[in-house]
Parts: structure tokens; sequence; C-alpha cells
């Protein structure tokens, strides 16, 4: 059976909830290798401190994430006075989608591209290019804002800005564990076993471990992240065209983003999967598990598939 939007909603949460403590969990295993490979027998320390600083740099993220990602984009509060159109717009789709009024930001690109950030509903943020606003019409603007604004609803900026910065750090945690498996090798780890014989069979499962972990951690980290941005793009497009009846809006948008030549000079690496469309993939279109994004063809399908519903909606009156 089909899962309603609804049902989708909270699949996608247990599941974020279940990918960040997979994360967690693999920054407890590098914390716990970095400390075994030298003490065996205080390993638990490691373990615990990676845990403790995974857990608040997690914390720290979901509270000042948003204030961060609109810095480095260079992104600036939208006026009443110049952006009435665009603040009507997401206004109407608030309403639609029974939510708060979100904040506006505007970053002065000529690229079209948007992004929501935020940790709830009470305080989400939508930010567009001065791009997306010159470059669209009124129905394709109202589908990438309701596009955004399903990303607040269904609290996937929340978790997505959390699982960036765990991924960041596993990446550190791997790279210093890899320059103590390169000591340990040299000797290190067989001078600490020397000085506790009790501890002398745990060593060699620590480096083994460790290898294994210096080796996968980064990319199951990578995997994870992009697990979880490919799976939201679908379900807020699936949302956008609930809010507005009108998927064809939204494909529209995601044509014009896509096929537009201007390059996003405020993109980065940090910040890439956030947008409506992938800024630094609009050269390579692809859909694999290396895309951050589905391909731009594969949303527009699905969103074609779900124009024939609403066709007869608006044919019967019911909207």
């Amino acid at each position: 059976m089909r899962k309603t939007i609804r049902e989708q909603i909270d699949a996608n949460k247990r599941g974020s909830f279940l990918l960040v403590c997979v994360m967690l969990l693999i920054v407890t295993g590098l914390g716990a290798c970095i400390v075994g490979i030298w003490h065996p027998k205080i390993w638990f320390y490691g373990a615990g401190g990676a845990f403790g600083v995974g857990c608040i740099v997690a914390l720290i993220a979901r509270s000042t994430g948003p204030k961060m990602i609109l810095g480095i984009s260079g992104a600036r509060e939208a006026t009443v006075e110049e952006d009435r159109m665009l603040r009507n717009v997401v206004e109407e789709m608030a309403i639609a989608g029974g939510m708060p009024m979100p904040k506006v930001y505007v970053i002065d690109d000529s690229a079209p591209n948007a992004f929501a950030t935020g940790t709830s509903p009470q305080n989400g943020i939508v930010c567009i290019t001065s791009g997306l606003l010159s470059k669209l019409n009124r129905d394709e603007l109202q589908g990438v804002m309701a596009h955004e604004l399903s990303h607040i609803r269904n609290y996937d900026i929340r978790y997505m800005t959390m699982v960036t910065i765990l991924a960041g750090m596993i990446a550190l945690l791997a790279d210093f564990l890899s320059s103590q498996l390169r000591w340990g090798f040299w000797g290190g780890s067989r001078r600490s076993n020397n000085n506790n014989n009790d501890d002398s069979s745990l060593g060699p499962v620590f480096l083994i471990l460790g290898i294994v972990l210096a080796i996968f951690a980064p990319l199951a980290g990578w995997m994870l992240e992009l697990a979880v941005s490919r799976k939201r793009e679908f379900l807020a497009d699936a949302s956008a065209a609930e809010m507005t009846r009108y998927p064809e809006g939204l494909v529209s948008a995601l044509q014009k983003i896509s096929n537009d030549p201007d390059p996003l000079e405020a993109a980065n690496r940090a910040t890439q999967h956030m947008y409506i469309v992938n800024p630094l993939q609009l050269l390579k279109e692809r859909d694999d598990l290396m895309s951050t994004h589905p391909s731009t063809q594969a949303r527009i399908n699905a969103l074609r598939g779900m124009e024939p519903y609403y066709e007869k909606e608006r044919k019967f009156g019911q909207v």
C-alpha cells in the first residue's frame, strides 16, 4: 500500500533519528580506537569522550547552524518593500501548509536557486537568490517556496544540519586515527602493551578495528548524509505538489534552475546539499549514489506522475 504524505513524514523522522544515532555510534567507535591503540585498558574513556563531544556538536549545530549557514551564504533579510511579491508568495504557501510564516532571506546572485533552514516550523527560514526572483514566474515561485516550506514542515533541516556537522566530525576523527595507526604500526601500541601485560590481547583488536574504521568511517558518514538528502528531496517535491495542487509549476522551476548557465558564487561543499538543485552538480546532472540530489529528470518524472490526480481535482472543482 502506498504511504500518505503524513506517513512518509513520520517514517522520515524515525529514519533521520536512526541515522543520527548511527553516526554517533561511528564517532564513538573512532574515539575508542584512537585511545585503545595506545592504551587498551582505558579505551572506554575515548569512547565516552567522543560520544559526549558528538552530542555537544550535534546540539550546537541544531541551535546555531541556521545562522552559520546564512552567514556562509552571504544572505540578507528581505524587506517588505523590495520583495513584496516574494513575501506574499511565501505567506500564501505557509497558509496552505498550515504553518507559521517563516523569515525570508535573499542572496544577491543572478543564479536561480533556493534553500531552507531553521530548526522547526516556528523559526523556519527560506532563502532565495535574486536570480530566482527575477527569472521565475509566480506559479514557478510558488512551487519552489512550497518545496522549501515542506523541508521546514517535515523537520528536514534540523536533521540535515546535525548530520552534516557529524559527517565532518567523522572525517576529522578518521584522519586523526589514520595518523595514530601509522605510529601504531611502528611500535607505539606494542610499547604500550609491554607496560600493560593484561591488555596485550586488546592491542591487535584495536589496530584491526582502527584500520577498518579509518577506511570505511568517512565513506559511511558521507553515504548516510547523501541518503538523507536524496530521500528528502522526493518527499519535499511531493509535499509541494500537495500544497500548490499544481505540480507543473515546480516542474517548470526545476527545469529553469537546472538549465540556467549562471554559476552560484555563494555555494560551497558545506551547503550544496541544502539547495533545491545542487549548484555544484548542474554541469554533471546524473542520478547515482554519489549525488546529493536525485537527478532533475527523475524528480520531474515523479512530479508529472502526480499531475493527473491534481488535474482531476481541478476538473471537478475540488480545489
